[in-house]
């Protein structure tokens, strides 16, 4: 997939040198307090292990994401530590090296400009479907409700630039999925927030270890496909507090 140019590096230097613009400040302070707050629902959720695993989100107005930092305990993580990247991965505002996923996740901003949220784990369940590069099949109204079919697999790929962020992008753009499973590395999610890719992450899980656990006693049923729309429009357009469940 061709990339768009990035800004010139002078521009990039002027960018880091002057911080975060003025306009956005408040914003990007009140997403540090959330994105670290986010941050202690993976290890509560059980879906990392030690200093695994992150949480970004888009701020809006500018081109710039939050996220972790690298290598940092869940313990220690504060809106302090917290650190302010570009879109092209590039720090902005922070004392720390960004996560070493931040490059995947500015290459999803820059190419799915929905997205406002977008996390990565190594939950057990969700993780063993990406070491068999297998979909989790939309066996559940569960799936369908917050899915839309199956779960992908997206393609191996490396850490180091943006190769799994392409992934990501490339899976994603053909499905209605908010959770792509990175072959032989784990789930991704994405969300229209920071709170809403959590939540996506947290589901995955939860149905990975399911649909395994099904397939302990057999194999197990699919929903049909026009089942599953409606599923998903109902979970996605109906249901929730604005009208009746």
């Amino acid at each position: 997939m061709a990339d768009e140019p990035r800004t010139d590096q002078a521009d990039v230097s002027r960018d880091a040198a002057t911080g975060i613009p003025a306009e956005v400040r408040d914003v990007v302070d009140r997403l540090k307090a959330e994105v670290a707050a986010l941050h202690a629902e993976l290890p509560r959720n059980n879906l990392v292990v030690w200093t695994a695993g992150n949480v970004s989100a888009r701020v809006p107005g500018a081109d710039l994401l939050v996220i972790k930092p690298s290598g940092v305990s869940y313990d220690d993580l504060t809106p302090e530590s917290m650190v302010v990247c570009d879109l092209f991965g590039t720090l902005v505002e922070g004392t720390r090296s960004p996560s070493s996923d931040t490059a995947a996740h500015a290459y999803v901003y820059r190419h799915m400009p929905e997205v406002g949220g977008v996390v990565h784990t190594h939950s057990d369940y969700a993780t063993a479907w990406a070491a068999r590069r297998e979909p989790i099949p939309c066996v559940l109204t569960m799936i369908g409700d917050e899915f839309g079919g199956d779960i992908p697999v997206g393609p191996f790929a490396l850490i180091g630039d943006d190769s799994i962020g392409r992934g990501i992008v490339e899976t994603l753009r053909t499905s209605r999925s908010r959770a792509v499973l990175m072959a032989n590395h784990g789930p991704f999610t994405i969300g229209s927030d920071a709170r809403d890719a959590v939540k996506a992450a947290v589901m995955v899980e939860d149905v990975a270890r399911t649909v395994h656990l099904a397939r302990q006693l057999g194999e197990p049923v699919p929903i049909p496909q026009d089942d599953i729309d409606r599923l998903f429009d109902r979970y996605q357009n109906v249901y929730g507090q604005g009208s009746a469940q």
